[in-house]
């Protein structure tokens, strides 16, 4: 088998190419990310530096390399960038997934498209597979519209949800919340932090695993992959300090409204995980298990 993995240079990507090498080392890897290869694993996979949202490119290299499986995780996932370069948003979120799907369906492979809570609004989460999305932002906007055109694809297809990714990789283009709450506490920073947002966040080891589970098994549909654990992101800075033994007097308890931010927030969003659980045997790790496995990344 051959996966193709755009975004390979992310966090999920990363992981995704981590463990592919570790637990399926017959797989032919292909990754794909714009600039140069990030890892410092060289070996093992074929690295192709290319924009997905040139059409021409990123067609020809799925023709050229003709793989069974692709997993598109490249995206613009700053909400509020999204908000404000629109057209960049939308050539790499949407029409990126277009040229990639059409390629798909010509060589007949199967493809896996990451997506967000950030499709739905907020109002009665956690959601199941089957809620009603109803984004209130661009970025939103921009992955539900994605979602549609893999729905329409005529090759087989996966959609997996994830919500509130966090992890260690190298080099990434940007950090999470567990990187920049470690960072801020063991600095003594003051710390503005909302309690009126509730979120399942998720180990990329586990969506990586959860990913991968679909795409060596060709299961179709769409798939909540996140975290178990529900949380404010209040409680979840309060729990970090608490792992690594940090003071969090410096947090600053603050509403969502006062951050004047651009894109809108969904306020409770997380995900019920039963169908990812019944079909994929999918069994995420604790907050408290994940922050481990990212301390011990981090010495």
């Amino acid at each position: 088998m051959k996966i193709f993995i755009t975004g390979s240079n992310g966090l999920l990507g990363q992981k995704l190419i981590d463990n592919l090498q570790k637990n399926s080392p017959e797989v032919e890897i292909v990754a794909v990310s714009k600039g140069e290869n990030r890892l410092t694993q060289l070996t093992g996979f074929t690295y192709h530096e290319v924009d997905i949202s040139n059409k021409a490119a990123i067609q020809q290299l799925i023709f050229d390399e003709d793989p069974d499986v692709i997993i598109n995780s490249a995206a613009i996932t700053n909400v509020d960038q999204c908000e404000e370069d629109k057209d960049m948003c939308w050539d790499v979120n949407v029409n990126a997934v277009d040229y990639i799907v059409a390629a798909c369906s010509q060589i007949d492979a199967h493809f896996v498209q990451l997506s967000t809570d950030f499709v739905f609004d907020g109002e009665s989460g956690p959601y199941s597979e089957d809620a009603e999305p109803n984004p209130l932002s661009y970025y939103g906007e921009s992955k539900l519209a994605s979602e549609k055109i893999t729905r329409e694809a005529e090759c087989s297809w996966a959609i997996v949800r994830t919500v509130l990714v966090y992890g260690v990789g190298e080099k990434l283009g940007r950090s999470n919340i567990v990187l920049w709450a470690i960072d801020a506490l063991g600095k003594g920073q003051e710390m503005n932090v909302v309690d009126d947002q509730f979120r399942t966040p998720t180990l990329a080891e586990d969506l990586a695993t959860g990913c991968l589970s679909i795409a060596l098994n060709k299961h179709s549909g769409i798939y909540n992959i996140s975290g178990q654990d529900y949380m404010s992101i209040l409680e979840l800075i309060r729990r970090l300090g608490s792992f690594y033994q940090l003071n969090t007097d410096q947090i600053k308890v603050i509403s969502s409204k006062t951050l004047n931010q651009a894109a809108k927030r969904p306020p409770v969003t997380g995900f019920v995980l039963d169908k990812a659980i019944a079909d994929l045997s999918y069994d995420p790790h604790s907050f408290e298990e994940g922050l481990e496995i990212v301390k011990k990344q981090l010495e």
